[in-house]
């Protein structure tokens, strides 16, 4: 299964909005489909939660700066993660340092079910490249720590790796380089 595109979303979520009867300002509709995961299920999800906020708390028009707020009090942020996703990288960074970690220590450490975690929030995480799984177990990369403002610790697994920005450069200090 191939995901959609922001912009197939936003028509998508444009649809929706006029089968829901909902007045919808076009960057609204692009902030929906932007934080939809590339799922059309998850946009119109997304989409019902910002109708029910914008009717409790304005006039029912979903302006940008509404769709925002409600899905700030969702708990969805800019790249589409959840709470429960936010979970999973936090524990991993913050009570294993980065893993690698197994699959079962990292849902108990959640207080999820195995399952889950790997069906719901690894393919997403990985997709996006905060999450990569391993022979030894699932390990946080560096966009990951970037994303929730987290420094690595210097014995990261993902540090002088192919992802450390030196050896993206070529600058080393290696004297065979």
């Amino acid at each position: 299964m191939d995901f959609y595109e922001p912009a197939e979303l936003e028509v998508i979520v444009r649809r929706s909005a006029r089968l829901l009867d909902v007045e919808i300002a076009g960057d609204a509709a692009a902030e929906v489909a932007g934080r939809s995961r590339g799922t059309p299920r998850i946009a119109n999800r997304l989409l019902r939660r910002v109708r029910d906020y914008a009717e409790v708390r304005a006039d029912g028009a979903v302006t940008h700066e509404l769709a925002r707020a409600a899905l700030t009090l969702y708990e969805v942020d800019e790249r589409g993660l959840d709470r429960l996703d936010r979970a999973v990288l936090a524990s991993l960074m913050r009570k294993f340092g980065g893993g690698p970690v197994g699959l079962s220590t990292l849902a108990v450490s959640v207080g999820e079910e195995p399952e889950t975690v790997e069906v719901v929030a690894e393919p997403f995480l990985v997709r996006q490249g905060l999450l990569a799984r391993t022979p030894r177990g699932r390990i946080a990369t560096p966009a990951a720590w970037a994303h929730l403002g987290l420094a690595p610790p210097p014995s990261s697994p993902m540090a002088g790796t192919l992802f450390d920005t030196d050896s993206l450069t070529g600058d080393s200090d290696r004297p065979d380089q």
